[in-house]
């Protein structure tokens, strides 16, 4: 809501800011965690909105020392064996905790961690000096037709679905499965192969038409529907763990008045992502 070129973008962004908080311990997970809350609400950077994404993994591989040379960032991957399309290395120099290291990343590098291409994360620091590493990997391939995967990841949605959980701030109990709707799957994989060969990833379409516009036009007669969407992730399990770690996305596939789903994925070589999925939900 990637057969993928080997085309290798790197990009590295400095800043140097004055702080004089107190450190913190496992202030590397702190301000990872602080990244995935930012990225799970709408937020405002260089005059767009971005969309709700889904949290960036830790990954210890993208682990770099802050006092590194970045010029062996490609090095350094080759040599912990990530197989990356697209990294970028944020190093910040002066804050002394991870909310200091935060206020920066806002102020300075928003555009970077709002990316939605970006699956992975990695942060050290060593006192006022930090390096954040986010990173897009190869697709792992072997995916099936768009049905198959959407079908399978309805399966894992109703596997998420008959467990209780929490998504951020609301409890839901566990509820019924979904049930596969033919329309809401070709609105979904339209949308998703618009997003892949357009290189956009969000929930209004090029033409600004809303994820009921798309439903209604497909011919789907329900009382409402609800829409995820994923960028990045090469398997329904990597797209279902992110959109339960993410609150919005949690929230609507736990959503007990939807009772059936719909759900695509789409490849583009072309695009920042690569790969991009839709599931949509619907209440007949």
């Amino acid at each position: 809501m990637r057969v993928l070129s080997s085309v290798l973008r790197l990009a590295t962004l400095t800043v140097a800011i004055g702080c004089a908080n107190s450190a913190l311990a496992s202030e590397e997970s702190q301000l990872v965690d602080a990244i995935n809350a930012y990225r799970s609400q709408i937020q405002r950077c260089a005059d767009q909105a971005s969309g709700e994404l889904p949290p960036l993994a830790a990954d210890p591989r993208l682990v770099l020392a802050p006092d590194r040379n970045v010029g062996d960032l490609q090095q350094a991957m080759a040599q912990a064996k990530y197989p990356m399309v697209n990294v970028q290395a944020i190093t910040l120099k002066g804050p002394l905790n991870a909310q200091a290291a935060m206020k920066a990343v806002q102020e300075s590098f928003c555009h970077v961690v709002l990316d939605p291409q970006f699956i992975d994360i990695g942060v050290s620091h060593a006192g006022p000096a930090w390096r954040i590493v986010l990173a897009r990997p190869l697709l792992t391939g072997g995916l099936g037709d768009w049905q198959t995967e959407g079908q399978k990841l309805l399966e894992l949605i109703n596997g998420a679905r008959s467990q209780a959980r929490q998504c951020g701030t609301q409890a839901f109990t566990a509820t019924n499965p979904l049930t596969w709707n033919a329309t809401l799957a070709s609105a979904a994989e339209a949308h998703t192969r618009s997003m892949a060969n357009n290189n956009f990833f969000d929930h209004k379409d090029r033409d600004g038409r809303t994820p009921g516009d798309r439903a209604e036009l497909a011919g789907y007669s329900g009382q409402g529907v609800g829409e995820n969407i994923a960028a990045g992730q090469d398997t329904p399990r990597k797209v279902l763990d992110g959109w339960l770690a993410s609150p919005g996305h949690c929230a609507n596939l736990m959503n007990p008045s939807f009772s059936e789903l719909g759900s695509a994925y789409a490849t583009d070589p072309k695009s920042d992502a690569g790969i991009y999925w839709t599931a949509m939900f619907g209440t007949p």
